[in-house]
């Protein structure tokens, strides 16, 4: 889901659709969840392919998704359920379904286009907007809270932890300095005014609200939450594809994938294993796959898309 700036109005596209398909395997007869429903892209693939039985549990916390998606699925509704709720408490969801494993699960991480395209959102400083980022809009802290409520030091570590900004200190002190900010493009021209109106292949204030955004939703540590459980709740050869935009979430992915998939993780260090972990996934792609040059020209926000797959031992 998660891109970068384009052009406003572009309709969703489901990045690296057929690639997830083929490595999930939906059959007929199987569960599944899509955790990031958006609006049911994916998820219709998943229905067509596990007909005529297959069963989705379709999760987002975002109701204006839920909605777009209920359409999108409708033909499916016999076989799909669809719940308001993130996929970090996916244990919940599926006592409320009944279901005690799943034989595959999707998350396509970040925020999506109609996300991005939807100003009054505020997730995008293409347009003046309120600065809100929120996912789930009944929850209560929003972005502005966060950068009018909370100290030079604290701004500096979201906006260096989870935007990998270069000059975070900078932007912390003048946000200080100049606060109160209530939209978007206030907070988008600070950001410039810091980088001396220099501009590189994106704005600069680009990061700045990455940082933001994934502070204000705590997508890093839900999507840490979720691997756990999405692991735990496979059946066994049930398989995870995640799909992940940027290096702070392929880098989680990457590394959990990578820790459940081995016997041992001891320090390298450390002669004898102490630890007594054994592997309970194995890695399925080599790699990363990417999305293909075809793709990316007929939708410039998957250019970023890095999908990785694992199956229950």
């Amino acid at each position: 889901m998660d891109t970068l700036e384009s052009n406003p109005g572009s309709p969703h596209q489901p990045v690296l659709y057929q690639q997830t398909l083929e490595y999930l395997k939906p059959a007929n007869s199987g569960r599944y969840v899509d955790g990031t429903l958006g609006a049911g892209g994916h998820a219709r693939g998943i229905l067509q392919a596990s007909a005529p039985e297959g069963l989705l549990l379709g999760l987002d916390v975002d109701n204006h998704a839920i909605e777009i998606a209920r359409r999108s699925t409708a033909e499916f509704a016999d076989r799909i359920t669809i719940r308001h709720g993130s996929y970090s408490n996916l244990m919940v969801h599926l006592r409320a379904v009944q279901w005690d494993c799943i034989d595959g699960m999707l998350l396509d991480l970040g925020v999506s286009s109609m996300q991005l395209d939807n100003a009054e959102r505020g997730f995008s400083f293409m347009k003046d907007a309120p600065l809100d980022m929120r996912f789930d809009e009944g929850q209560k802290t929003t972005a502005a809270e966060l950068i009018n409520g909370l100290s030079q030091k604290e701004l500096t570590v979201i906006l260096r932890n989870f935007g990998e900004e270069p000059r975070a200190i900078q932007i912390a002190d003048a946000i200080v300095r100049n606060r109160p900010f209530e939209s978007t493009t206030e907070l988008a021209n600070l950001v410039l005014a810091v980088y001396k109106g220099k501009r590189g292949k994106t704005h600069p204030a680009t990061r700045t609200f990455q940082a933001l955004r994934l502070a204000t939703n705590s997508e890093l540590e839900k999507l840490s939450e979720g691997l756990e459980q999405a692991t735990a709740a496979l059946c066994s050869g049930g398989r995870l594809a995640v799909i992940s935009f940027h290096s702070l979430e392929d880098r989680i992915v990457k590394q959990f994938f990578q820790r459940e998939s081995r016997d041992c993780i001891c320090p390298p260090e450390q002669v004898i294993c102490t630890c007594g972990h054994k592997a309970s996934v194995r890695a399925v792609t080599k790699g990363a796959v990417i999305p293909s040059k075809e793709e990316i020209a007929q939708n410039p926000r998957s250019r970023s898309a890095k999908l990785r797959v694992i199956e229950k031992i």
